[in-house]
């Protein structure tokens, strides 16, 4: 689904410096990883366990989400930890999901992601955004990069490797784990629920090009390229994979779900018959045997964003902003949603990668 398509901005504004807090050990690193697909570097952030002897600060800290805390450059921990790979919605940043890199670092993961260009705030077009083969080229080339860079190898059970996506980062994990989506099958997705956020997203003729708004063409599902878009991205190198309201849930492949042999933990966030089409996988996740589904109530898609602050809902109304990001009116409180995720994505990949399926 689509979202924060006029703060593009603010994901890019961290906070870093003196921060008082009682952090736990958790160290946090920005690097760049070269795509030789894309021919340029991906921005990358790394949370790992560490000593805490970093500079303290917040990451992700701007002026709608509440930041988390983290060691800036902390020396990482002696041991080897199993790596779950980050991969964010469309039009956000991975640094918006470092409230749950921090907690999957405390319980001792080695956790990375990449901004993707063409979906990421500020950078990010309807012509773009089908291009789920681009997403799961940049997880594969971050798992090879971090497996045979020095700095990384000796912290990396490199059998234990895992993967965490949120709506369309979810489309991309679902993909690097075997699934396969088809084409004409989102173009009548598109046709029957054409008031779908992502729907709307393709029909809207705008993007964001250097964080400002641009006049682009509409984008006809036809001219997707059908060939790489419904093309197998498995890598085996992933183990499990936890993936929270994925787009392309609802046309997927029914072939592709053989070749589906690591554990996936599908989560919609919604109540029973409120989960938008766009994301809803529970009929998905009961045809595939390695599979379980968990549904939160009380929560809706955006959920999964940082907590907001206090004036947030204000600001965002000042700029025009059109999705309710921080509106939870009627909804429990986000913080809340947020430690029930957190307990379900920390345990399955505690099971998955540390304990063995």
């Amino acid at each position: 689904m689509r979202f924060q398509i006029s703060i593009a901005a603010l994901f890019m504004a961290c906070t870093a410096g003196s921060v008082a807090f009682s952090a736990e050990q958790v160290g946090v690193r920005n690097i760049n990883v070269f795509s030789p697909q894309r021919n340029s570097n991906l921005e990358v952030t790394v949370w790992y366990p560490s000593a805490a002897d970093g500079e303290k600060t917040l990451v992700s800290d701007n002026q709608i989400f509440e930041g988390s805390q983290a060691f800036k450059n902390a020396t990482i921990k002696t041991g080897q930890f199993p790596l779950v790979l980050l991969s964010h919605g469309s039009g956000s940043r991975v640094e918006g999901m470092a409230w749950i890199a921090v907690k999957l670092a405390e319980a001792g993961f080695l956790v990375a992601g990449t901004n993707h260009p063409g979906t990421t705030s500020g950078y990010s077009t309807p012509q773009d955004t089908p291009k789920i083969w681009e997403r799961t080229e940049d997880l594969s080339n971050l798992v090879t990069s971090l497996t045979t860079d020095k700095a990384w190898v000796s912290s990396i059970s490199q059998t234990n490797i895992g993967v965490l996506g949120f709506s369309l980062g979810g489309a991309a994990a679902m993909e690097i784990s075997g699934l396969r989506a088809d084409l004409d099958s989102f173009i009548r997705y598109c046709e029957n629920h054409s008031d779908m956020m992502d729907c709307r997203w393709f029909a809207g003729g705008r993007g964001y090009v250097n964080d400002e708004a641009v006049s682009v063409p509409k984008l006809d599902l036809r001219t997707v390229d059908r060939e790489r878009f419904e093309q197998c991205n498995r890598d085996p190198r992933i183990k499990a994979a936890v993936l929270v309201d994925p787009a392309l849930a609802t046309v997927i492949q029914s072939e592709s779900i053989k070749d589906v042999t690591i554990p996936l933990t599908f989560i919609n966030l919604g109540d029973e018959g409120k989960v938008p089409v766009a994301v809803k996988a529970d009929e998905l996740s009961h045809q595939i045997s390695s599979a379980d589904y968990v549904r939160l109530g009380g929560a809706d898609h955006f959920s999964f964003l940082p907590v907001c602050k206090k004036d947030a809902n204000a600001f965002l109304e000042s700029i025009g902003e059109l999705d309710p990001i921080c509106s939870d009116a009627g909804l429990r409180d986000r913080a809340e949603i947020h430690q029930e995720l957190i307990k379900t994505i920390v345990d399955t990949f505690t099971r998955t990668l540390k304990n063995g399926h």
